[in-house]
């Protein structure tokens, strides 16, 4: 790892990376042809590769192809690929997260990344070059181990070669304008980071419990009482509509993981699972914000979720949590269960907020609010959930 005067590091490049593309090339079971400029240019390119994106837009010149038997992709590596066979994912969110219509024979520029939505797919990386699945419109490729019942089969890929420039191949991690701390301990509550304005986390029960709209909403709300409002999303899967839907809702700076070089964080290991929270943070409150509030994808019981929270780090960033639920059974156990963890929980929000009768019970078994979503953007309730 490359460790800077402030203490951040560059993402570690696999041993691949690092070799000369020269002798990777004359390896056994590998080959490396030129790719013409106007190939890539015409490609496809997803929200994943949005950095490559800006690159090949000024100068598209130098890049190849890795390919053969013995080629290894990881997470990250970006992937030049072809569609096969059109699924479930018909469409590719593009670097301004516009939906592309895709069509069999496209060639797309996707990164490779692991899955985790129990309403979807869960993927992981393969260790060659077989043909793989798009498992997420914002642009990830990934064999699929297992989806929801009520999903098409995935759109089909056949990865062309792993991109490369003179540096080995190109991964998002080389690419992101954001860098990951090295220098993450596990701190008593309340030193890390030094001087950081008040943090705000929403989880929930699982995907879809209505995280992204409650944190919308708070952001809104909180902006409404004149407060300058950063946002950022910790974990998940690479996608713009999070980021594009907090930015619409009033935030002053968002970032999120992809900004990072991660196109997803399932899988990611604990100490960059928490390295990223600090980083996030940190990055945020260098914009001089007054709130920072983050959301934490997927559920309570997601492996690198569990971790995190089960962390000493987590209520040292975090000062409260708005738990998201579905129901009343899942807003009970939620706050039950981070509670016991020694997490301040604010209050409960989130899909079960729809329904009076669900309200009715929550607030019943909870011995915290039970808040409209959409209540939050009013200011009053927004500030009501800071601490005293």
């Amino acid at each position: 790892m490359t460790t800077t005067p402030t203490g951040t590091i560059t993402p570690p490049l696999s041993l691949e990376d690092c070799a000369p593309l020269a002798a990777r090339a004359l390896r056994p079971g590998t080959v490396s042809e030129q790719v013409p400029a106007v190939r890539l240019r015409r490609a496809k390119k997803a929200y994943t590769t949005r950095f490559l994106a800006e690159r090949l837009d000024a100068d598209a010149e130098g890049y190849r192809l890795l390919a053969g038997e013995a080629v290894r992709p990881a997470a990250g590596d970006v992937v030049l690929a072809r569609v096969v066979q059109l699924g479930q994912h018909r469409r590719l969110e593009g670097p301004g997260s516009r939906r592309q219509v895709l069509f069999a024979g496209d060639e797309i520029l996707v990164s490779y990344g692991h899955r985790y939505a129990p309403d979807q797919f869960e993927a992981e990386v393969p260790e060659d070059l077989r043909p793989v699945h798009l498992v997420a419109a914002g642009g990830l490729a990934g064999v699929v181990t297992g989806q929801h019942a009520r999903m098409d089969d995935a759109t089909v890929l056949e990865p062309v070669g792993l991109l490369t420039d003179d540096r080995g191949v190109v991964t998002l991690g080389r690419l992101a304008p954001e860098r990951l701390r090295g220098d993450v301990p596990a701190v008593p509550r309340g030193q890390l980071p030094a001087g950081r304005p008040t943090v705000i986390a929403v989880l929930g029960t699982s995907m879809n419990s209505g995280k992204s709209t409650a944190l919308a909403c708070l952001v809104r709300g909180l902006a409404s009482a004149g407060l300058t409002v950063a946002a950022g999303k910790a974990t998940g899967t690479g996608a713009g509509g999070d980021p594009r839907l907090f930015a619409d809702a009033g935030a002053s700076t968002v970032l999120d993981f992809t900004d990072f070089g991660l196109p997803s964080t399932f899988r990611l290991d604990h100490g960059r699972v928490r390295s990223l929270l600090v980083s996030l943070v940190d990055a945020l409150t260098a914009a001089g914000p007054d709130v920072i509030v983050v959301e934490i994808a997927d559920g309570v019981y997601q492996a690198e979720t569990a971790r995190l929270l089960a962390d000493p780090l987590f209520r040292s960033v975090v000062d409260r949590v708005v738990f998201a639920a579905g129901d009343a059974l899942g807003a009970t156990s939620g706050v039950h269960l981070l509670e016991t963890a020694g997490i301040d929980v604010a209050a409960v929000s989130g899909v079960l907020t729809s329904s009076p009768l669900a309200v009715r019970e929550a607030t019943e078994a909870v011995t915290v609010p039970v808040l409209p979503t959409y209540g939050l953007v009013e200011a009053e309730s927004a500030t009501s959930l800071l601490p005293r």
